[in-house]
């Protein structure tokens, strides 16, 4: 048996999640913390290594919200078991890769492990929540993105001291995860249960969730995916070119611009978990409008900061800039609220797809004219969070 508290929530099944979402995170940052020494090795150009993140996202974007939709008709408990073993085979394939093409099709093994990896996931967070769902997505995203900024540490404390071989020594943290995969799968059965029991309960009480009307349900699904695409795309202009803006314009060395980059990304681990419990407090709308739009003034300063007042400022940037994520996945299940798969594979998947194609056009960009303006473009991109005005106000029930 788990242990739940008071409201339902089952702390122990959440950090696992968390943890092994901390897993499939960080092996895949893995991939942009390796891009130094995979554009040393293979004399890549910029627009070659926003393809590899484009080949990646695709591959983890296209399948998930397929899968989304089938395990909403047929719960697949253990199918991130699966996503997982994708992610093992790709990483030592990485390890092993002898040439670009070769390095495209690892991506892409990883990737497709990530597009399964999520959507169940997701599913079981929405479950061992109870009556807390932003401390649930909270936890489950803290994970995500601490291990994300994992990625650049082991880059710089493993990757550049023993090459691109030492790629092969991870897949032991994905054989981890599978036996945790496995324990949490075994435990769904119990979590839907009480999920299902929960939301009759609402219902007798008259707290079922409002049925949203359609043309609701299409304008904010709209408006979220494309305030999520904005996000990702200024987020992903920090994992792919980062490092080299650092070497760059303030001549640093490969392993202390990865840790920057490092600091950079735990920053959005705090920022996730504290989107997350401010929006079970003060709502989604507000958490979104003040995450998407409130980083603006910093991104225009950026460009033009010093190295310490950079990374002062990309530590605020991300840490409000992903506060976001959390409000923003639980709005999109209270506007379909029978659609857990879909919405988790929709928001992992489509708004990843997306961002790869972005961090492919940047690349082109900063071949073109230098990374430097790169950042001086992006720094415009939170303006689009003056969309969140468009966005259906809904009654913030718990479910």
């Amino acid at each position: 048996m788990t242990i739940a508290t008071r409201s339902g929530t089952h702390l122990a099944i959440l950090v696992v999640l968390g943890l092994t979402h901390l897993l499939n995170d960080m092996m895949q940052s893995l991939i942009p913390a390796a891009y130094p020494i995979l554009k040393d090795a293979y004399a890549l150009d910029f627009a070659q290594i926003g393809l590899i993140t484009l080949t990646f996202q695709i591959a983890g974007s296209l399948l998930q919200p397929l899968i989304g939709m089938m395990t909403d008709r047929h719960p697949a408990p253990y199918s991130p078991v699966v996503g997982m073993m994708f992610t093992l085979s790709g990483l030592v394939s990485l390890a092993l890769a002898t040439n670009y093409l070769m390095i495209l099709v690892s991506v892409t093994l990883i990737g497709i492990g990530s597009s399964i990896f999520h959507p169940e996931a997701t599913r079981m967070a929405r479950y061992a929540a109870g009556g807390r769902q932003g401390l649930a997505q909270g936890i489950f995203q803290v994970g995500g993105q601490a291990g994300g900024a994992l990625g650049p540490v082991f880059a710089a404390l493993v990757l550049v001291p023993w090459g691109q071989p030492s790629l092969a020594w991870f897949a032991v943290s994905a054989l981890m995860a599978m036996m945790l995969l496995t324990w949490i799968g075994s435990k769904q059965r119990q979590i839907s249960a009480e999920f299902a029991a929960m939301r009759a309960v609402g219902s007798r009480r008259g707290a079922e969730v409002t049925r949203h009307a359609p043309q609701t349900i299409a304008i904010g699904i709209v408006v979220l995916i494309f305030l999520m695409f904005i996000k990702n795309t200024y987020s992903e202009s920090f994992r792919s070119f980062y490092t080299f803006y650092l070497m760059d314009r303030f001549g640093l060395s490969i392993p202390a611009a990865q840790m920057m980059l490092f600091i950079f990304l735990l920053a959005a681990a705090f920022g996730v978990l504290m989107g997350g419990i401010l929006g079970d407090r003060i709502g989604r709308y507000r958490i979104i409008w003040i995450s998407v739009l409130g980083p603006l003034p910093l991104t225009l300063i950026l460009p033009y900061a010093d190295l310490f007042w950079t990374g002062v400022l990309t530590i605020m940037i991300n840490l409000i800039m992903a506060s976001a994520f959390a409000s923003m996945l639980i709005y999109a299940m209270d506007l379909l609220p029978n659609r857990i798969g879909l919405i988790g594979g929709l928001f992992y998947g489509l708004n990843f797809g997306l961002a790869g194609v972005s961090a492919a056009f940047l690349g082109v960009l900063a071949d073109s004219y230098g990374v430097e303006t790169v950042y001086r473009i992006c720094s415009f991109l939170p303006l689009a969070g003056l969309l969140t005005w468009f966005l259906p106000r809904i009654d913030e029930g718990e479910m």
